[in-house]
Formats: structure tokens, sequence, C-alpha cells
């Protein structure tokens, strides 16, 4: 989702373990596929991947929801498409996303506001053991980022605000761009999964129900890593395996490039062959719901180690996210979030995040239907990325997603940035901002 900033002095013995780790989620997979016969206890497919994985995605905007407008005359789209899952194993969503950011306590001659829009085209098309305990499919996503305004929305807060952090992290202008594009294992109806191809990393790391830049907080301080991860650009060529070791603890691991680029995915082949410059990730996670929706009251830990990066002069780095999350009654959800980094590339190196939602509908429309927000965040900036102590600084942020059709939310959100470090004339500056989306 965001490409370097910087990285860690390397420690061997974290990146062996975990080497090690990715090494073993690699063996148990090979191993299910020679047991794979046996089909799964409860008929159900499950899937590792956060709320932005395309099949979850996918099956999210295929939700009805309780909603003001009904755009019935969508309907005979929704039955070819439904047709053409069932009988070819080919699901795909198009969607149009676009932003808009203002804020007040700027920079001197900073720009006021930010804007930028992105088309998308995701598919899945399950090509290999269709009906099966194991099938295998493919997964693409591309994209057309293009901003409105010379500021774009994910520099805005940094540029013109002086916090250290991103808002509206996927909204850049760099055109047509490939996102993921990988090939999807499952055995024994996903109790164990193998990906490989090109990722976006950040759909099988340190995922959470609210963690989603589409549909959730606009602040990356609440997503992936609690803003404390040196997190891959899209379109990493790489791979990661996940595994259920009971009903309710699962272990994920990964590798990827990190000196891909989404606009030109053939030179991942050269980057991650000779330049040999690797984001590796381990997590061991507790669920209490179930394995089809594990990141819902969900404990996990994960670990992460990044290699030096000559070309941007990076040093390697390592650290970890520690997220708990759970449902309070039948709408309401809950999370406390810990991110740590040592060096590396990281915005920050000590980060904790706390907050909650509210979906009206039940928290089984979460992505779907209408949704509050609300956390608190506060962070210390990664010293070995900007080469000084800068001061802590805190984060609030309430929005609020307004899901007036099925196809169609539109989400406002405010943020207060309080000791924004990169700002010392100020001791506040705030955001607002508006979020639409269309899929269908």
């Amino acid at each position: 989702m965001m490409a370097g900033y910087r990285t860690i002095s390397a420690r061997p013995g974290c990146s062996l373990c975990l080497c090690v780790a990715i090494s073993v989620a690699l063996v148990s997979a090979q191993t299910a596929f020679a047991e794979s016969s046996e089909p799964p206890g409860d008929g159900a497919q499950r899937t590792f991947g956060g709320p932005d994985a395309t099949a979850n995605r996918l099956a999210t905007d295929r939700e009805v929801t309780d909603t003001p407008i009904e755009l019935n005359f969508l309907k005979p789209w929704y039955q070819w498409k439904d047709e053409l899952r069932e009988r070819h194993g080919l699901d795909f969503g198009l969607e149009y996303n676009a932003t808009y950011l203002t804020g007040g306590n700027r920079l001197p001659d900073a720009d006021r506001n930010a804007a930028g829009s992105i088309f998308r085209f995701r598919g899945a098309w399950e090509a290999f053991g269709r009906g099966t305990d194991h099938p295998g499919s493919l997964m693409f996503l591309v994209e057309q980022t293009h901003g409105f305004t010379s500021m774009l929305p994910n520099s805005f807060v940094s540029e013109s605000l002086g916090y250290v952090g991103i808002s509206n992290i996927p909204y850049n202008d760099e055109g047509w761009r490939l996102n993921t594009l990988y090939w999807d294992q499952k055995f024994q109806g996903g109790k164990y999964e193998f990906i490989i191809g090109y990722l976006d990393i950040s759909d099988y790391l340190d995922v959470y129900p609210l963690t989603s830049p589409w549909t959730d907080f606009f602040n990356y301080a609440f997503s992936i890593g609690a803003g404390a991860l040196d997190l891959t650009n899209d379109g990493s060529l790489g791979f990661a395996a996940g595994a259920w070791l009971t009903d309710s603890v699962y272990a994920m691991a990964g590798m990827v490039d990190q000196n891909s680029d989404a606009t030109d995915p053939l030179e991942g082949f050269n980057t991650f062959f000779n330049d040999r410059e690797y984001f590796k990730h381990v997590e061991f996670g507790w669920t209490g719901a179930s394995q089809e929706a594990y990141f819902l009251n969900n404990l996990h830990l994960t670990l992460w180690h990044s290699d030096e990066r000559d070309a941007l002069d990076v040093e390697d780095g390592w650290g970890g996210v520690l997220s708990f999350n759970h449902a309070i009654g039948a709408k309401w959800l809950g999370f406390l979030r810990a991110g740590w980094a040592d060096k590396g590339g990281s915005l920050l190196e000590r980060s904790v995040s706390i907050g909650g939602g509210y979906t009206p509908g039940g928290l089984e429309q979460l992505g779907a239907g209408s949704q509050l927000g609300f956390g608190l965040n506060w962070g210390r900036p990664n010293r070995a990325l900007f080469g000084a102590k800068l001061n802590d600084q805190y984060a609030a942020e309430l929005y609020y997603r307004w899901q007036l059709a099925d196809e169609i939310a539109i989400t406002p959100s405010v943020q207060l940035l309080v000791n924004p470090p990169l700002n010392p004339d100020q001791d506040q500056a705030w955001v607002a901002g508006v979020r639409a989306r269309v899929a269908f």
C-alpha cells in the first residue's frame, strides 16, 4: 500500500526466525495437498485474507442491506454476474472511489486541500477444483489512480499539516497499475491456503475488521501496523501461506519483494531475483468467531523484518504488531492495537490505537452497511527515518459511512492532529474530508 521510506540494521536472528516460520507454513500446505481428499467437516469454504482481499470484498459488495435507495435497474446486471459465477466460476466487480480533504493550521504556503479518485476492476476465477475442497483461483485487481489537485490526498497531512502519517493512503497519481495478480490455492476446505504472484501484502498482514482505507478510517494509524510497519508497495512479487492449527488458532507467513513498482510489474522479476531485498512476516492468532470471519473477535501477534534497500538508502528493520478486537453485543466493536519498529522505514517507531465501531445493521454487515467509527492514536515518529528525535504526536478520528444504496457509500470524516512534529508552530491541526465509493 505504500512505497518505502526507510528500514533497520539487520538482525540475522530475527530474519532467520521469520524464514524458518515461512518454511514451516509452506511444508504444512504441501502436506495438506496430499491429505486434501477428505472433505471439510462443516462443508464451508474458509479463506484467509482481510476485508479487502479480492474474494472477501467481492462477497461483501454482493450483500443486500437496508438502504434508502434501491437501484432496481441493476438487477439484470447482477443476475448475469450470478450466472457467470455459477457456470464458469468467474466473479468480478467494478468500483469508483473519490476523496476530498481540507485542513486547518497548515504549514506556511501549504496547499489547503487535496482530492483524487481511483477506478478499480477486480476478479476471481475459480479455475481448478471448482466444487471440491481444494479449489484454485486466479485473483486479479487493476486500478487507475488520478489526482484532481496538485497536492495528492495521501500526502496532504504530512506536507500541508506537518503530521507524521498518511490519510487516504491509496490515493496517488500513478495512473494505471497492477495491484494484484496471484494464484490462490486452498486445501482441505481452506484449512490450509497458499498464494503466489503479485500481492498486496496488506490483505494478508495484521488485518482486523476496520482496516480498510476504502470503507473505514481515513488515517493510516488505524490501519495496517498502526502506522509502525515498513509496508511494501502494491503489486509485490512474492508468496504467503496460512494454516489453521486448531479450530480457533491460526498461523500465517509470507515474503514479498520490497522494490516493486505497480506501474511496471514485469520489472518485479528483476528486483525479486536480482536485488533480493525482501519483506518477511509471520503471524500467530486466535479467533473467537468463525474461521470464515477469523479477523473478528481476534487476538494476534504479527512480527516482520525488512531487508536493507540500497537504492533508497534504507536500513533493514524489524518490528511487530499486537492487535485485539472484540464484538460488544450485536452492533458494537472495540479494538486495541499496538505497533513497534526498530529502525527501518516505518513512519512511526511506537504506536498505540484504541477505538471502536457501530454498525446499525449488525456486525454481519461490516464493510457493507452504514457504520460509525472512532479512534484515538498515540505515535512516536521513527528516528531512523527522520534522522532526529521528533515529538510524540496524537490523533483522533470520527467517521460515518452512510450506505445510501447497496452500491453507493458516502463517508464524511473529521480528524484532530495534536502536536504535529513537522509543524512546530502549531499545537494542533484538523482535517475534514469526505469519501465516495460506488461498487457494482
